[in-house]
């Protein structure tokens, strides 16, 4: 059965999805902002929310970051202005991690460097989070896994051959940890959302956990992905998807997240046990609409039956369904029957 652990909660198979809102770097370097969205996580539903840790110096090349950086979403000249800027201190996210848990809501960080995987290491946060851009870093991916602590993993801009890759070094330590179908493309075009993917997943990877990290507008890809059997979503959220910043337009907005982790929850209570059955809800119906056998003439006492003796209709009660009208064909009467007499057992002649 596929299972992880992430702090108290167990996350796969017979449980309920769990839900991570992606915060990233839409506080926009503002830690008051960071809060804000922690409280809209907490108040619609989702069960963890998620940061983006980077040591610039680790992640960038020098000329990365002194190249320069000409956009609407720009906060600085170049490039390490601009990230500079949208980088929380160590101090801010020890801040965040206990206004998280004061609001009892799971809180942790995608680690984007081995400098900020130790970082969050030491901050026990009760996973980490691999993103997409790191999916083919096993370097990355190994030292995190050798920590022992839970993972989850996005596989954006990977093929299957990579992920199994990702999954041969991650088992070699722990198989604590979850793998994401994501497509990175902001926002991620509908006809290239791939869902099916998930199904794939599902199947080369048993006894693993999958979920979705989806960067799709709106959350109806985010519904199905659930339908198809994510047990994990992550989403990014705003406060304002006019915002600068790249991210906030495939955002979800606090009405967006909320409606969203309803209709999972109202999925999750519609997806059943999977054996097909008469429901209870449904007998109602079956008294009211469903048909029976009944006489379709006056028939004699000790009379054969034969097929045309025999009508299936809508009844005040049922009888024998119609399904079984030729299990009754041959049998004797032991009574009289008038047009449209429900047909019941004790109708019939059962003896040798």
């Amino acid at each position: 059965m596929a299972m992880i652990s992430l702090g108290n909660r167990l996350v796969g198979e017979n449980q309920p999805c769990f839900v991570i809102a992606e915060i990233g770097q839409n506080h926009q370097g503002d830690i008051n902002t960071a809060k804000r969205l922690i409280d809209v996580a907490k108040e619609c539903g989702a069960d963890c929310v998620k940061f983006q840790k980077s040591c610039l110096k680790e992640k960038f090349t020098k000329n990365a970051l002194e190249s320069p950086y000409v956009s609407p979403h720009s906060w600085g000249s170049t490039y390490g202005e601009h990230k500079s800027f949208l980088e929380l201190s160590e101090d801010d996210y020890t801040e965040l991690q206990s206004y998280s848990r004061g609001k009892n809501i799971m809180f942790t960080a995608s680690a984007m460097d081995p400098v900020s995987l130790e970082f969050l290491i030491t901050l026990k946060v009760p996973f980490i989070k691999i993103g997409s851009g790191d999916s083919d870093n096993l370097l990355l991916i190994e030292e995190a896994a050798r920590s022992g602590v839970p993972l989850v993993i996005s596989t954006g801009m990977q093929d299957l051959e990579g992920v199994k890759r990702v999954r041969s070094v991650v088992e070699t330590h722990h198989k604590n940890f979850s793998l994401l179908h994501c497509v990175s493309a902001y926002p991620t075009p509908v006809k290239e959302a791939n869902l099916q993917a998930i199904t794939t997943l599902k199947i080369a990877f048993p006894g693993v956990v999958v979920g979705y990290s989806g960067h799709e507008e709106g959350y109806n890809l985010t519904l199905a992905a659930v339908a198809l059997g994510a047990k994990i979503v992550e989403r990014h959220i705003t406060l304002d998807k006019t915002w600068k910043g790249n991210d906030h337009k495939c955002s979800l907005t606090r009405e967006e997240l909320k409606s969203m982790i309803d209709g999972i929850r109202e999925i999750e209570l519609a997806m059943g046990t999977g054996v097909k059955t008469i429901m209870e809800c449904e007998k109602p119906c079956m008294r009211k609409l469903g048909k029976t056998i009944v006489a379709s003439k006056n028939l004699d006492i000790h009379r054969v039956l034969q097929e045309g003796d025999l009508k299936i209709k809508v009844a005040r009660e049922l009888g024998f369904p119609p399904h079984t009208v030729s299990n009754l064909i041959g049998k004797k009467l032991v009574e009289c029957l008038s047009e449209d007499d429900v047909i019941r057992r004790e109708h019939l002649d059962y003896s040798p």
